[in-house]
């Protein structure tokens, strides 16, 4: 029989093991599709590797936006140039999003990039289509991996 004290360590590591997986897992779970969806849930063109890549050799005219979470680019990773416009935000910022170059639209897996798509086609911008960072990634592309800064010390009080 295990003693009190090794069940209580093994219960609060599994305890901490879920707290650490359970954000990851929903941060995925936003943009991975539903099991019973026969189609997305948007209209945009979903750009495989080659389109994004063959988009990228004209930097001046392309505009990526990332409308996913900013610690989600850090963590995840991201194309090396982007606005960061999470999707929520994105009508009310259409004003100065520039009509003039064709935009891409990033999240993790194309989800909220699918979305963010169709609204700003709708209000008439120039759309290439939505892409997913880990997909572009897992298809051989390369993405920009961000190291977060380290925490600064705290001063103790005086």
């Amino acid at each position: 029989m295990k003693s009190p004290k090794k069940s209580l360590a093994a219960i609060a590591a599994l305890t901490l093991a879920a707290a650490v997986a359970m954000p990851i897992a929903s941060v995925h779970a936003a943009d991975a599709p539903k099991a019973d969806a026969k189609a997305p849930a948007f209209k945009a063109h979903v750009l495989n590797r080659a389109e994004l890549d063959a988009l990228f050799a004209k930097p001046e005219s392309v505009l990526v936006i990332d409308v996913r979470r900013p610690d989600e680019a850090t963590t995840i990773g991201s194309f090396p140039v982007y606005l960061s416009v999470q999707l929520a935000d994105l009508e009310k910022s259409t004003a100065w999003i520039p009509k003039e170059r064709t935009l891409v639209l990033v999240s993790n897996h194309a989800g909220r990039a699918g979305r963010a798509a169709d609204l700003l086609t709708s209000k008439g911008f120039k759309v290439a289509g939505a892409a997913g960072v880990q997909t572009y990634e897992q298809e051989g592309g390369k993405i920009a991996h961000i190291a977060a800064p380290a925490a600064k010390p705290v001063a103790a009080a005086k």
